[in-house]
């Protein structure tokens, strides 16, 4: 008699990809991988509690709908695990306090750090858009900014998660 054939994922076996490994997690280490992308527990939480999701273009449309449902209190949650952009290797001193400067006017004005999405943007032109980001962005009307920075942590949130949990991707 034929040994019947085993399926190509048994559940003894760990799952392969990092969206198998996230669905299947815990909640309490989904929520710590997803607050790693936007550090807002309401929104790992909404994410984590909505598991499994079949394929990362559904739980990035999920990151989406969640972050566009962000309160003011989540956003400044949100904001207050965020950081400067990462410059360049090489990047000569005079660039770092030229953006910590631009980042220090910004902060002043608006009361939290300045986010940008900066993944799709060469690493030669990093600092450029930024500087251009923060001096732009330094005439905007506080609800006109909160609105943008709403936009960009939602950005920023998507480029991490697809980064960490796409196929291919590290755990």
């Amino acid at each position: 008699m034929a040994a019947a054939a085993l399926p190509e994922q048994t559940r003894c076996s760990p799952p392969r990809d990092p969206l198998e490994r996230f669905n299947a997690a815990p909640a309490d280490e989904a929520r710590g991988t997803l607050l790693t992308c936007l550090r807002s527990l309401r929104w790992a939480r909404r994410l984590a509690d909505h598991r499994p999701y079949p394929d990362l273009d559904s739980l990035l449309a999920a990151a989406d709908e969640a972050a566009y449902d962000l309160t003011p209190g989540d956003l400044a949650e949100a904001l207050s695990g965020e950081y400067l952009p990462k410059l360049p290797d090489g990047t000569y001193s005079a660039a770092h306090t030229a953006l910590s400067a631009a980042h220090a006017a910004y902060e002043a004005r608006f009361g939290h750090v300045f986010v940008i999405y900066l993944g799709d943007t060469p690493a030669e032109e990093t600092l450029d858009r930024a500087l251009e980001g923060i001096r732009s962005r330094l005439a905007n009307d506080p609800e006109e900014e909160r609105v943008l920075t709403a936009e960009e942590l939602r950005r920023l949130a998507r480029g991490r998660l697809a980064a960490r949990l796409g196929r291919g991707a590290g755990p």
